[in-house]
């Protein structure tokens, strides 16, 4: 589990180096898709749902992938990246450790095997369908009142 921890936490860290240093050169004045101010406004999202967004992210598999980018890329301070990215990589190993421990030795679990995956796959994804929903209700909310 050690190991497991700490190639998820290395990962993550090359992850936001490369976003890091990479990341800002595409953010030019001229340049039509990548503009300055969606770089500033990544930073301000980091600096303030950072945080939970790493570990949360941890638990998504897609987004898993970008989030520690982004956060290089939106400049995140360092010790607190670090912080977040060891929690969540902490969370997240032994997490799934322990329910795999427990829940393969189930009967029902050995021989319903491919719907266990299934199931694990949809439940991952629950968080991301309830943030857009969310996101979409505040918005379809902020509309009904600039209509009145």
């Amino acid at each position: 589990m050690p190991l497991l921890i700490a190639a998820a936490v290395i990962g993550d860290n090359v992850n936001y180096v490369i976003g890091r240093h990479v990341g800002p050169r595409v953010f030019t004045d001229g340049n039509r898709f990548f503009k300055r101010e969606h770089l500033l406004r990544t930073h301000e999202f980091y600096e303030r749902h950072g945080g939970k967004m790493l570990v949360l992210a941890r638990f998504v598999p897609i987004v898993r992938t970008f989030a520690p980018f982004v956060a290089g890329i939106g400049r995140m301070r360092y010790p607190r990246f670090l912080a977040f990215s060891v929690a969540g990589g902490t969370l997240w190993v032994a997490g799934f450790g322990f329910l795999g421990y427990f829940f393969g030795t189930l009967p029902i679990v050995q021989e319903n095997f491919s719907v266990a995956v299934i199931a694990i796959v949809f439940i991952s994804l629950v968080p991301m369908v309830v943030e857009v929903w969310k996101v979409r209700r505040a918005r379809s909310r902020a509309a009904d009142r600039l209509r009145w």
